[in-house]
C-alpha cells in the first residue's frame, strides 16, 4: 500500500466529521436530492463525468485502473479524476457548489450527514429504475450505506477485522491454536507476556488498551455482537448487559498486567502505519487489525511468520467467525450538472464485480459484493482469505449513521479510556454514558 490513510478506526473522529458536515448542511436542504430523473437510462453514455477520491501515490493508480473498464465499456465518456481529495476537502467543495459528479468517501461516517442533507442525491429512484439488485451487497453493508431509509451512497471496498498472531512467539509459548473466546484470548495474552528485570514489559502477549492502533468499540463489538442505537435512535449501550462484561473483561485484563505498565509500554512502540508497528516488530504477539495490514507486512516485514483468525468472542454471547465492518462510500453530489453520467460510474464501480475485483485486488480491502468476494479472479492467500471469510459472514455487524457522523461512537471511545484507567461505578457511568450519547444526538437534529 502507499501512504496510510484513514482506516475504519477513524470514525472516532466523528466529531470532526460532524464539524465540516456542517459546512454541507448548510448550504443544502433535505429535499436537495434529484426531483424527477428521466424514465430510462440513456442508451449510449457521452461526455465528461468528475470523480473526487482520497486515494494517493499507488492507490490512485489502482482507482484509474477500475475506471479505465468503465471507460473502455463507454468509448464516448472521459472520466476526470481528482486524486488526493480527503472528506474535509469533498464536504467544502460541494457545499460551496462545485461541479463535484462523484465523491468517494473513506468514512460511513458521513453518511448520516451527507442523505439528510441532500449533499448526495437520493439513489432510490436510479436503482428502482434501472432495477439494481442489490442482493450481492452484504446486508450490514447495505445498512451503512444509509441513512432512515435514504440510499445516498454505494459500498466501494470495505475494512474488516480480525485477529493477527505471532506464529514463532505462539511456538516458543507452548500455544497450538489461535484464541476462539475471551478467557482464551487473555491466558494466552498474559502466557506471552514477558518482562524485563525491572519489572517492565519486554513482549506484549496482547495489549487490552482501547486506542492502542485498532482497538476500538467498533472492533471489540464482534465479542459480544454488540449494538449501539436501538430503533428510535436511543443509545442502548448502558444498558447492555453484555456490553458492561465485555467492559468488566477489558478492565481486568488491563489491571492484571497493569495501566501504568501498559501506558509506558505503549508509549514506546512504533506507528501504526510506519515498519516499526509493533506486531510486525514482534514487539506485541497478538493484535486486532484490517486486512490491508496483510499488505503492508508483505511489503515491510516479508519473513514475518503469521497467522490470521477470527476475532474472538465472549463465550457464548459472539458469534466467532463474523466481524466488524466499514468502508468506503461513494455518491453523486448535489451540485452534479451530469447525474447520468454520475449514477453510470457509480454504479459501475460499486455494482461491477470486475470493477471491485481489480479494486480489491489492487487496494487489499475487502470488496463489497459478494460475487466478488467468491470470485476465482480475486488473489486471496491464506492470511488475507481470513479476512475475505469474516466479511462474508451473515452475522457480520456494522454501527448505524447519525446525523452528527456517529459521533456516539467517539463518545463511547473516551468514555472507556477514562474507565480503563481510573475504573469507578461502571453502571452510574454507563447510564451517564446513555443520556450524553442521546443529548447529543438530539442536538444533532433528524
Amino acid at each position: 500500500m502507499s501512504l496510510p490513510r484513514p482506516t475504519l478506526r477513524r470514525i472516532v473522529t466523528a466529531t470532526a466529521v460532524a464539524a465540516t458536515g456542517a459546512l454541507v448542511m448548510a448550504g443544502c436542504s433535505s429535499g436537495s436530492s434529484a426531483a424527477s430523473i428521466d424514465k430510462a437510462a440513456p442508451k449510449e453514455l457521452k461526455g465528461t463525468v468528475s470523480l473526487w477520491h482520497f486515494f494517493t501515490g499507488r492507490e490512485a493508480g489502482v482507482v484509474k485502473s477500475a475506471v479505465a473498464g468503465f471507460e473502455k465499456a463507454n468509448p464516448d465518456v472521459k472520466v476526470d479524476i481528482h486524486a488526493g481529495q480527503d472528506d474535509e476537502k469533498l464536504q467544502k467543495a460541494i457545499s460551496s457548489g462545485q461541479n463535484i459528479d462523484v465523491g468517494l468517501s473513506y468514512s460511513t461516517a458521513i453518511v448520516g450527514s451527507f442523505c439528510s442533507s441532500g449533499a448526495f442525491r437520493d439513489l432510490s429512484p436510479y436503482i428502482k429504475r434501472d432495477k439494481v439488485d442489490l442482493s450481492d451487497i452484504p446486508k450490514a453493508v447495505q445498512g451503512y450505506t444509509a441513512y432512515k431509509g435514504t440510499r445516498c451512497t454505494l459500498p466501494a471496498l470495505a475494512d474488516v477485522s480480525a485477529l493477527m498472531y505471532n506464529k514463532a512467539a505462539f511456538a516458543k509459548a507452548g500455544i497450538d491454536a489461535p484464541p476462539k473466546t475471551l478467557d482464551e484470548l487473555k491466558a494466552d495474552g498474559l502466557k506471552l507476556t514477558t518482562y524485563n528485570a525491572d519489572g517492565s514489559i519486554k513482549q506484549l502477549g496482547f495489549n487490552p488498551l482501547i486506542d492502542f492502533y485498532e482497538n476500538s468499540p467498533e472492533h471489540f463489538a464482534p465479542m459480544i455482537n454488540g449494538t449501539w442505537l436501538d430503533k428510535k435512535g436511543n443509545s442502548e449501550i448502558g444498558s447492555s448487559p453484555d456490553w458492561k462484561k465485555l467492559i468488566e473483561w477489558q478492565k481486568g485484563y488491563v489491571d492484571a498486567i497493569g495501566y501504568d505498565k501498559l501506558k509506558a509500554f505503549t508509549s514506546g512502540l512504533g506507528q501504526e502505519f510506519a515498519a516499526d508497528n509493533a506486531f510486525q516488530t514482534g514487539q506485541v504477539a497478538m493484535q486486532i487489525d484490517g486486512e490491508y495490514r496483510t499488505a503492508f507486512i508483505k511489503d515491510q516485514k516479508p519473513d514475518l511468520d503469521y497467522g490470521t483468525a477470527p476475532t474472538p468472542v465472549l463465550d457464548g454471547v459472539g458469534n466467532y467467525g463474523s466481524t466488524y465492518i466499514a468502508g468506503n462510500v461513494a455518491g453523486v453530489a448535489k451540485g452534479s450538472k451530469n447525474p447520468e453520467l454520475a449514477w453510470a460510474l457509480l454504479k459501475y464501480l460499486s455494482t461491477n464485480t470486475d470493477a471491485q475485483v481489480t479494486l480489491g485486488n489492487g487496494l487489499k480491502n475487502i470488496p463489497t459484493l459478494t460475487s466478488a468476494l467468491t470470485s476465482s479472479d480475486l488473489e486471496v492467500d491464506e492470511n488475507y482469505k481470513t479476512f475475505v471469510d469474516v466479511a462474508g459472514d451473515p452475522k457480520t455487524i456494522t454501527s448505524p449513521a447519525t446525523a452528527d457522523g456517529a459521533a456516539y461512537i467517539g463518545t463511547f471511545t473516551k468514555f472507556w479510556q477514562a474507565y480503563q484507567q481510573n475504573g469507578g461505578d461502571l453502571d452510574a457511568k454507563l447510564k451517564k454514558l446513555d443520556s450524553d450519547i442521546d443529548n447529543a444526538n438530539q442536538l444533532a437534529g433528524p
